[in-house]
């Protein structure tokens, strides 16, 4: 049965999002989205005035008793928090699936990343030029617009790093972008894995939308039992990525290489160290302040 949705979000401080954006994934089934731009023209209970140099946290959760409970987790986690940063107010937004289908698109348009990688929404036009790859997108409630910096780090190392043939695992897939990204680069094979149902419906319908079922195969889960990997992409948060590092490790081949991004520039050596432990070596580290992914190797023996 539809229903409306809430948008729960903070004005932020750059170094606070990635703690606020972990606090808020906890409790949100909808998902939780990190915004440089400003709120979309949607109705609102209250509005906080935005700080300088901040980003907006967001998350979703349905108007429903479920919700209410969500809410009042995230009200009360985000008080304790304000106790050791300094947060905006809550704001909350109502709105409907027809709404959030229409409201946003406003604020994404066709972007250029990297030489060869263009991001499309579905709803823009694009001729492409010679040697440039479109990856057409309708990211949903999903997180990955090409928006996001650690996004468009993570494609950028992609482009760097997919050669043709790579079998490539997304954790944490979002919309699919960085899976249709390895595709349109020349995988031969995409596993694109999201423990979000939401996440996985949106990116089942964008690999459709690119005409990439072949190629990319989407699955509700974290990680998956096999290994073999050339190549392992994961944009989430630094604390989920330490977590999971002995899990994304295995998933390589000897050789193979990792894509990790969402980490915050204090949280980098808390990454580094966990990739270390489990015998990565860190070739690469990319940044847009204060995003940063880096790139690790297994040994090939």
């Amino acid at each position: 049965m539809a229903h409306d949705w809430l948008e729960l979000s903070c004005t932020v401080d750059r170094e606070a999002a990635d703690a606020v954006a972990e606090l808020l994934a906890r409790h949100a089934p909808g998902g939780v989205a990190i915004h440089d731009e400003a709120p979309s023209p949607l109705p609102l209970e209250d509005e906080p005035p935005a700080p300088s140099d901040c980003v907006r946290v967001a998350a979703y959760v349905p108007d429903t008793p479920e919700g209410a409970t969500a809410r009042e987790a995230i009200e009360q986690g985000l008080w304790l928090l304000g106790r050791l940063a300094p947060l905006g107010a809550l704001a909350v937004r109502v709105f409907s699936e027809d709404d959030w289908a229409t409201a946003w698109r406003e604020h994404f348009q066709v972007l250029h990343i990297g030489e060869r990688l263009i991001i499309r929404p579905t709803w823009r036009a694009y001729e492409p030029r010679a040697g440039e790859l479109v990856i057409i997108l309708d990211p949903g409630l999903a997180f990955g617009t090409g928006q996001h910096p650690s996004t468009q780090l993570c494609l950028g190392a992609l482009e760097r790093r997919v050669q043709p043939g790579m079998r490539v695992l997304d954790v944490g897939t979002g919309s699919g972008i960085l899976s249709l990204a390895a595709a349109r680069l020349g995988a031969r094979e995409v596993l694109a894995l999201d423990v979000d149902a939401q996440a996985v419906t949106a990116a089942t319908a964008n690999v459709g939308l690119n005409e990439l079922a072949g190629v990319v195969a989407v699955r509700q889960g974290t990680l998956p039992a096999g290994e073999g990997y050339d190549l392992v992409v994961a944009n989430i948060v630094a604390r989920v990525i330490a977590d999971l590092a002995p899990g994304l490790a295995r998933a390589l081949r000897p050789g193979g290489t990792l894509i990790v991004g969402g980490i915050v520039e204090e949280r980098a050596a808390d990454v580094v160290a966990a990739l270390e432990r489990v015998g990565l070596a860190v070739v690469e580290r990319a940044a847009q302040p204060p995003w940063v992914a880096l790139v690790g190797q297994r040994p090939s023996r």
